[in-house]
């Protein structure tokens, strides 16, 4: 086999990825050939566009994530894909996405700043799901009365959802879109019958009101998009300097994306 050969090297570098059934940096590929037969970077480069073109009508896509290249079962297929496992995908809560996407946006904040923003109390299950899908970490401690943690995502949470950096992640504005539209006032005019009105009181006194989350999701957006300005995409300064020059943030080796 000519490895110095694009299309080649193409067709071994999809071998790789196939078999591997994770994502593969480019130095991962490299220590896979032995260094008198290692092909040249360009044309690594080369064979990796190849076969991503090589892939187009295909059921399968080269993509790049934070963790490096992956092939994967293209998303419109997804719905059928899923019926080889009976596991049901898990579904998550509104107020677990709520906190991720804070930490995602706002990276890196304590819990108490989520709560602030939320309007209610972080269940100490969502952080404990995501630390343990390790979507999250603590990369250290505010240097305040209590020391609390500071969260941030991680490479792993990017990989998840398709990005290769945090500068992937979707406008505020896109997101908004996404929300439902407020439901249209009815006429004063159409009058209620009487007897329907009454069972809807009856109801009403029996039925004991549900707590309601005192921030709304229009709120959250719109506290996200003053906070998007602040956003970190370089986590070289994770590491805050605490009193007598100790440090608090997490070391490098666990490495956060970056740009």
């Amino acid at each position: 086999m000519n490895l110095n050969d694009p299309r080649e090297l193409a067709s071994l570098l999809e071998a790789f990825l196939l078999a591997s059934g994770k994502p593969q940096s480019l130095e991962r590929l490299f220590e896979l050939f032995e260094e008198r037969e290692r092909p040249e970077p360009a044309s690594f480069k080369e064979a990796l566009e190849l076969l991503r073109q090589s892939c187009a009508g295909r059921a399968f896509e080269l993509i790049e994530v934070a963790s490096g290249y992956r092939l994967q079962v293209r998303e419109r297929y997804a719905p059928w894909v899923g019926r080889l496992w009976e596991e049901r995908p898990q579904r998550y809560s509104r107020a677990m996405l709520e906190t991720l996407a804070l930490i995602a946006y706002r990276q890196p904040i304590t819990r108490g700043e989520i709560e602030d923003v939320r309007g209610v109390a972080v269940n100490s299950h969502i952080v404990k799901t995501l630390l343990e899908r390790e979507w999250i970490r603590v990369v250290g401690y505010r240097d305040v009365p209590g020391r609390p943690a500071m969260f941030a995502t991680t490479k792993a949470f990017l990989d998840h959802f398709n990005l290769k950096s945090l500068d992937q992640l979707p406008p505020l504005a896109a997101l908004r879109e996404l929300e439902p539209e407020p439901l249209l006032a009815f006429e004063d005019d159409a009058a209620v019958p009487e007897g329907l009105q009454a069972r809807a009181d009856l109801a009403a006194e029996e039925t004991p009101a549900e707590p309601r989350e005192e921030t709304s999701f229009s709120s959250l957006l719109a506290e996200l998009d003053s906070m998007e300005q602040g956003l970190k995409t370089d986590f070289d300064d994770l590491l805050v300097e605490a009193e007598g020059g100790e440090l608090t943030g997490a070391s490098d080796e666990e490495g956060l994306p970056r740009h």
